[in-house]
């Protein structure tokens, strides 16, 4: 019953959405209502799930993405993406460009959540789309997969990390094991997959097109590339300060604040504002009207992924994810394909890929233990179920076709398959080192 009831929600959504034209953010919060009520979440509690949900999700993603999308204007119009381009281009080649920019979005997914990369590479995307004339979603989802992979499978992401601890799991085994089945999943659910999308249709967010300059007024290459991937460095610098064994809490605690992602995205705005527009002679009033066309670009984006918060709050509240797990249980099957099944579901119920992975993580835990299971493996199994089918009660879909500005079909055709290929590589990858392992 719990199952069907979410199966009428999602495909409700999906009809007023695509069917009746209803605005997706009113679509979510219809949904997200009806869903409460007949989940069995109290009448009068049912709207301060909707409110939780949306403060919860926007609370993460509201400063990153504003941030994001006024840093990724200024790297549009100043002509900083429009050097990045051609440099990638004249390195590797034109026809090489879409690997370059899946090896990219390997290495800056490693230390980045996943939202905060989709914004920072966005931008990188869209001026090799816009310059090369290149359909958007045959160069952007390889990179993108690319993204989703380090955020299911290695070690530090949240869900990864908190699995190696659930299951006493070896964090360097796990990322290891985890890298061997990166690899051929970013290949063959990237680049590969991506060949079969050429005729997908995509007019990309505009905040993020520009006029192209002539060569002499293009900032140089290290100002482009520098201003462009300081968030990454940031990042990636704090992430390595726990290696330096420095002792000094006050020290700790100041990288930490500076390590905040929303403190990184802003010390990177005000970075840009100087290499990339007072330097290059713009006035604050003129970044000030750029600033403003960004975050009025991304604005129903963020109602967007606030509605679809709404309805995985409701989801998670109602309790549905520990009932869909307990009629698991009863399933006759091998550990890691259990728990990859587990996850799965509950991913594609719910939307979340982390509360798949604990939820799931938390229902196997005694079988490890019981039938002496790898846990380095369960770890991986469970974070590729978590990835399994991202759709319409997920940000991450959202987030995707907003940008790219696609339809809910076309964007279940590359999205959601996308993810689902990621998904059911991660199992095989992982049933293949068992065999080895044993």
């Amino acid at each position: 019953m719990v199952l069907l009831t979410i199966f009428f929600c999602i495909v409700l959504l999906v009809l007023l959405v695509s069917l009746v034209k209803i605005n997706p953010f009113i679509a979510f919060l219809i949904v997200s209502i009806i869903a409460g009520l007949l989940l069995g979440i109290p009448i009068n509690k049912v709207t301060a799930s909707v409110q939780k949900g949306m403060g919860d999700i926007l609370g993460q993603l509201l400063i990153i993405i504003c941030l994001g999308a006024m840093l990724g204007k200024l790297v549009a119009v100043s002509g900083a993406a429009q050097k990045i381009a051609s440099v990638l281009v004249a390195a590797v080649g034109e026809k090489y460009i879409q690997w370059a920019l899946v090896a990219a979005g390997f290495i800056i997914g490693i230390p980045l959540f996943y939202g905060i990369g989709f914004v920072l590479m966005v931008p990188l995307i869209f001026s090799v789309v816009y310059k090369y004339k290149l359909p958007a979603v045959y160069i952007g989802l390889p990179m993108l997969a690319s993204l989703s992979v380090t955020h299911g499978f290695l070690p530090p992401h949240p869900s990864p990390s908190a699995l190696v601890a659930l299951f006493h799991a070896n964090m360097a085994t796990t990322f290891i094991y985890g890298l061997m089945i990166a690899i051929p999943a970013i290949i063959l659910a990237g680049p590969v997959f991506a060949q079969f999308l050429k005729k997908i249709p995509s007019e990309p967010l505009a905040t993020f097109r520009a006029e192209e300059l002539p060569a002499e007024k293009l900032p140089g290459a290290f100002n482009s590339f520098f201003t462009a991937l300081l968030p990454v460095l940031l990042l990636m610098l704090t992430a390595f300060f726990p290696y330096l064994n420095i002792q000094d809490p006050g020290v700790a605690k100041f990288i930490t604040f500076l390590g905040d992602p929303s403190i990184v995205m802003l010390i990177a705005l005000m970075v840009a504002t100087y290499t990339l527009g007072i330097k290059q002679g713009k006035s604050m009033g003129q970044l000030a009207g750029n600033f403003t066309d960004a975050v009025k670009d991304v604005a129903l984006i963020l109602l967007i992924i606030a509605g679809s918060g709404a309805f995985k709050e409701v989801l998670t509240a109602s309790g549905v994810s520990g009932q869909i797990a307990s009629q698991l249980q009863s399933f006759n099957l091998p550990p890691l394909l259990l728990g990859w099944v587990i996850a799965a579901i509950i991913r594609v119920s719910l939307g979340s890929a982390t509360v798949a992975g604990l939820t799931a993580a938390g229902i196997v835990a005694p079988l490890v233990l019981q039938n002496h299971i790898n846990p380095n493996l369960m770890v991986l199994s469970i974070g590729a179920g978590s990835l399994a089918f991202s759709h319409v009660n997920d940000s991450g879909f959202w987030l995707y076709k907003e940008y790219f500005n696609l339809s809910i079909k076309d964007t279940i055709k590359s999205w959601s398959l996308m993810e689902t290929l990621v998904s059911v590589i991660g199992l095989v990858g992982v049933t293949v080192i068992n065999l080895f392992i044993k």
